[in-house]
């Protein structure tokens, strides 16, 4: 067997494991949905998870067995797969390029406006029935509950590092001048008309029903998809090689059923 061919059957055997990585990610993804209750990051992970399962097995088979016709298939699906991680990734890049948290002098923390980010993004975040749910499963993790008693007083708050969902859902914007009484309860606006969250603002509900709310879920959507599609530009480079191997395997299994046809037509026509 041509060293193309273990090689196209090794990389193939390490492309099957980390699939199962992908989707093994997908769907504790799925299970614990950490991005802030948003789970539909999982979807694509587990597709291209799946679809990389099952190409790599008949990558495997075709190149160590040298099966022609199932290394055309593996190529042709191979192909496909490296264009949907390009279009995947491209448009994780576009969606995520927008937006970013704005500093405020004398804080640890920045604030989120819905508006910087992308549209895509505020349509699947902003739409009443997800952020619905989204709403319900923040308030069940009780991201809030701990800051009073990790800062106790105006200036620990102050110079705290809150999460984007805690700085948008937790607190008023900092443009309201709420007097701080503790770190969830906040009173008598002097700038109510500074943002239309400080209206919004309530201690019953927090800020929960804020934009602010819905950009700091959306500032960590951003942050988990930037990083899965710094991944997939890595995976891309990976199946370049695989699939470059593999054309050079298909070509050696070629010319094994060359060989063949050759030496059967030789023994009849003897």
């Amino acid at each position: 067997m041509g060293l193309s061919n273990y090689l196209t059957g090794i990389l193939n055997f390490i492309t099957m494991l980390l699939s199962l990585s992908i989707i093994g990610v997908g769907i504790w993804w799925a299970l614990k949905h950490h991005t802030d209750c948003v789970s539909f990051l999982q979807w694509p992970l587990i597709i291209i998870g799946a679809s990389m399962l099952l190409i790599s097995m008949a990558g495997f088979i075709g190149g160590c067995f040298r099966v022609s016709w199932l290394l055309w298939i593996y190529l042709f699906m191979m192909f496909l797969l490296i264009i949907l991680l390009v279009a995947f990734t491209v448009f994780a890049f576009v969606v995520t390029n927008p937006g970013a948290g704005h500093a405020l002098a004398g804080k640890g923390f920045d604030e989120y406006r819905l508006q910087d980010y992308s549209t895509w993004l505020q349509k699947v975040v902003d739409n009443q029935k997800n952020w619905g749910h989204i709403e319900s499963c923040l308030m069940d993790t009780q991201i809030c509950n701990s800051l009073n008693r990790n800062y106790p007083t105006e200036q620990a708050f102050s110079s705290s590092h809150l999460s984007p969902t805690q700085s948008g859902c937790c607190k008023p914007p900092i443009a309201c001048r709420f007097t701080f009484v503790n770190a969830t309860v906040w009173k008598n606006p002097k700038n109510i008309s500074a943002d239309q969250d400080c209206s919004t603002w309530n201690k019953q509900e927090l800020c929960f029903n804020c934009t602010s709310c819905r950009a700091g879920v959306i500032q960590n959507i951003k942050q988990d998809w930037r990083k899965v599609a710094i991944a997939a530009v890595v995976l891309f480079v990976f199946l370049v090689v695989v699939y470059s191997v593999g054309c050079c395997a298909l070509r050696s299994a070629g010319r094994k059923d060359v060989r063949v046809k050759q030496s059967f037509f030789k023994r009849r026509f003897r």
